[in-house]
């Protein structure tokens, strides 16, 4: 087995060798524990018959274990700088290949058709925290070409992903992810298993992709649009940030005929809201704009 790289004097002396300089802009924090490493590709259930993707494989501490679990890895890295030093790091490894490319610029659906015969990839990723919300929501669209994703992000994102109604954490991320995926926190990451140091505590998640949808809705488009006007403005009732942001064409007397013939009460709030209540509020409002 090849040197771990995921140790903190095998992290500075690539720094050394190479004049690296961590980059605020790309968040990028390294993991230098190599335990967490292997708890990560456990959790996502890596097996040789896999081709994993991973996003932002750093100096390839990650990369290296799924590597020696999996088919094949293919690492989307954003850093131009670090393409060299990858090819350097992970020269024993001959079942990775690295393109230097931004995850949100790329056609996931077409690299799983080039590079996976059109099956979906199993995903990992210790991703960026200032963008962790923006790609996650992109692969929830790019679904046909995600099996299942086992990421690191801030603890909170972690728990809004997981988190059921009446819950302080739940929102539109919650709903969105839930509609496609079980999710499932694996562990927590305290700061000091980076480099450098974040100022809070990591997650790793699991989300599988299910089967079916959570709940089976009349107009997916309605359905999202409905839930991201309900905590849009949190503190306001269902009936107010509806009729303020919506744009559904409805009279605030008839919106709330609608919402009640849902069996919901106007003054309830989105964050009190379960998936099936929107599914139920979709349907209601779908047959009033379409009668």
């Amino acid at each position: 087995m090849t040197d771990r790289i995921a140790t903190p004097l095998r992290t500075r002396a690539i720094m050394e060798t190479y004049g690296f300089n961590f980059k605020k802009g790309y968040g990028q924090n390294f993991l230098i524990d190599s335990n967490i490493l292997d708890n990560i590709a456990d959790a996502a259930g890596i097996t040789e018959d896999d081709t994993v993707l991973e996003i932002g494989p750093g100096f390839g501490a990650l990369t290296q274990v799924l590597a020696e679990r999996a088919k094949k890895v293919i690492a989307l890295e954003i850093d131009n700088k670090l393409i060299p030093i990858l090819s350097e790091t992970l020269a024993d490894y001959k079942n990775i290949e690295i393109i230097n490319q931004d995850v949100l610029k790329c056609d996931i659906e077409k690299l799983a058709e080039e590079k996976n015969e059109g099956k979906p990839f199993k995903i990992v990723a210790n991703l960026p925290y200032y963008i962790t919300t923006p790609i996650v929501m992109e692969l929830l669209e790019k679904k046909n070409a995600v099996q299942s994703m086992t990421v690191m992000v801030q603890k909170e994102v972690a728990e809004r992903m997981q988190a059921g109604p009446k819950n302080g954490d739940y929102g539109a991320l919650s709903i969105a992810v839930q509609f496609y995926f079980d999710a499932c926190i694996n562990m927590i990451v305290q700061p000091s298993c980076f480099m450098p140091r974040p100022k809070v505590a990591s997650a790793v998640i699991t989300l599988t992709l299910r089967d079916e949808p959570a709940v089976e809705v009349c107009d997916k488009a309605l359905y999202f649009k409905l839930v991201k006007c309900a905590f849009g403005q949190r503190r306001k009732t269902l009936l107010n940030t509806l009729c303020n942001q919506g744009g559904f064409g409805l009279l605030k007397e008839e919106m709330t005929a609608v919402i009640n013939s849902a069996g919901l009460d106007e003054k309830i709030r989105g964050e009190a809201m379960s998936l099936e209540d929107f599914a139920k509020l979709t349907e209601k409002v779908y047959e009033k704009i379409n009668s």
